[in-house]
């Protein structure tokens, strides 16, 4: 709302209300909490949270229900993985699991991590495999294709910005990522889009 006060204006407000008290929600230490702080000292408030509990509901979340291929052997099939780590083992386990995810999710509607519908789970390898890399361009993920199909950056401050369009408005850019701690496929990636656009 355009006439909504700023966080400034009812900072000291705000410090008063959380004056003693403990600080919890969903996900609330990675974001949440420190987006919180950041503000108030913008605000010129230090808001110690050295006394306080924080209780972060995703972390009991992924503490206890673990994400590891016994833990989905477990959903999925009803079993428990025996010699977990044996590459036998894991192989039919990872095999059990896959198979259980397409008839259990069959004709359902698939999200991306962001929300947004990406199409219906089939027993179609190809369309699965569409669907659950269809925006990668590199292994590392620095890099994802936009609605028009153009690769672009992941990260940083060209996040969202086409890798041809940022090359070449700051070719410096690519000697950096080139002499950066970055995956050699990321890198390959970059040379290929690169030199794709000398070819244009």
């Amino acid at each position: 709302m355009v006439d909504a006060p700023t966080f400034k204006d009812v900072a000291r407000e705000l410090f008063r209300f959380f004056e003693g008290t403990d600080l919890a929600g969903f996900n609330v230490l990675k974001y949440d909490i420190p987006l919180l702080v950041e503000e108030f000292l913008r605000a010129g408030i230090d808001f110690d949270i050295e006394k306080r509990n924080l209780l972060d509901a995703q972390k009991i979340f992924f503490m206890m229900e673990k994400r590891n291929l016994s833990s989905a052997y477990k959903f999925y099939c009803g079993k428990t993985l025996e010699n977990a780590h044996s590459a036998e083992a894991d192989t039919i386990a990872t095999y059990e699991v896959f198979k259980s995810q397409i008839e259990r999710y069959m004709g359902q509607e698939l999200e991306d991590l962001q929300g947004n519908k990406i199409g219906i789970m089939e027993n179609d390898m190809k369309k699965i495999h569409s669907l659950i890399n269809e925006k990668m361009v590199d292994l590392a993920g620095r890099f994802v294709f936009n609605d028009k199909g153009e690769e672009c950056f992941n990260f940083g401050k060209q996040k969202g910005k086409p890798i041809a369009q940022v090359l070449k408005e700051e070719p410096g850019y690519y000697d950096w990522m080139m002499k950066g701690d970055f995956p050699l496929d990321t890198k390959r990636k970059l040379t290929q889009v690169k030199l794709r656009g000398f070819n244009l």
